[in-house]
């Protein structure tokens, strides 16, 4: 465990006022997802992200009465967007997802960490971060970090269908290893669903999660399976064809188009 980045992410001025807003609440407030994966990895923070059992529109008393700055578009998912030291930060009221279906969902909210936990994709993006730098961590995903090893939380197929695109955020992330250990049966599987994901997602959401992998510490393992021989994963050579299908220009020109750039 990195105590070091832990304390400094803990010390960090909007996280410091976020956990302020709850010191005398009914409640709890933890960091989740990527800001706690990230500084587990030593990574500089670019998201924040947290969970909380208070009722949002408890919440949205609180920073009301603060004068603090939010959104709320998002609140039929139990989210909003709060602005603390000019951060944004984004909390989201505990939830399960039901009846998940490609994008679509259905959510019920629950005051049960690890039920909310469980809808998250990957492991280690659900370890969680109390204000005093207890981590709670329901699935083992600080030992798959230590292991390089992107990991589906439940049963894979499952997990697939009800958001395909997982398929690219697994192949996003590992590109957060230099030498990231697969999983066999996951490239199988992963096959299996790629052509199908294009029915669920639309072309601008498959670029916007392309154009993601190459902002990874080690983008050229998200599109390549072997760098010498320059064989690229099977993921986008469907996506290619795809997008030459649909004539998606935008993602030909603007965004695969750079792959190449990686090994050149």
């Amino acid at each position: 465990m990195n105590t070091f980045s832990i304390d400094n992410l803990l010390n960090r001025r909007s996280v410091k006022s976020l956990f302020s807003l709850f010191d005398d609440k009914k409640g709890e407030i933890r960091l989740v997802g990527g800001c706690v994966r990230d500084t587990l990895l030593n990574r500089d923070i670019k998201d924040i992200d947290a969970g909380t059992t208070i009722e949002l529109s408890e919440l949205m008393k609180i920073l009301k009465k603060k004068n603090l700055k939010y959104e709320d578009y998002a609140y039929r998912y139990g989210s909003i967007i709060v602005y603390l030291n000019d951060e944004k930060i984004q909390i989201t009221k505990l939830r399960e997802d039901i009846k998940q279906m490609g994008r679509h969902t259905d959510i019920f909210f629950t005051n049960n960490w690890e039920k909310d936990a469980l809808r998250r994709d990957f492991t280690f993006n659900a370890i969680y971060l109390s204000f005093d730098g207890k981590i709670f961590d329901y699935f083992n995903g600080q030992n798959d970090l230590l292991r390089k090893k992107v990991k589906f939380i439940g049963d894979t197929e499952a997990r697939l269908k009800e958001d395909y695109l997982r398929i690219y955020r697994y192949y996003r992330f590992l590109g957060l290893f230099d030498f990231p250990k697969l999983e066999n049966e996951y490239e199988n599987i992963l096959k299996k669903y790629s052509l199908e994901s294009f029915i669920y997602l639309s072309n601008d959401i498959i670029r916007q999660e392309v154009l993601k992998m190459f902002k990874m510490p080690f983008a050229v393992n998200c599109f390549f399976k072997n760098i010498v021989k320059k064989d690229k994963r099977n993921w986008l050579k469907n996506t290619n064809n795809h997008f030459i299908k649909t004539k998606y220009d935008l993602g030909l020109k603007k965004c695969l188009n750079k792959i190449e750039v990686l090994i050149n």
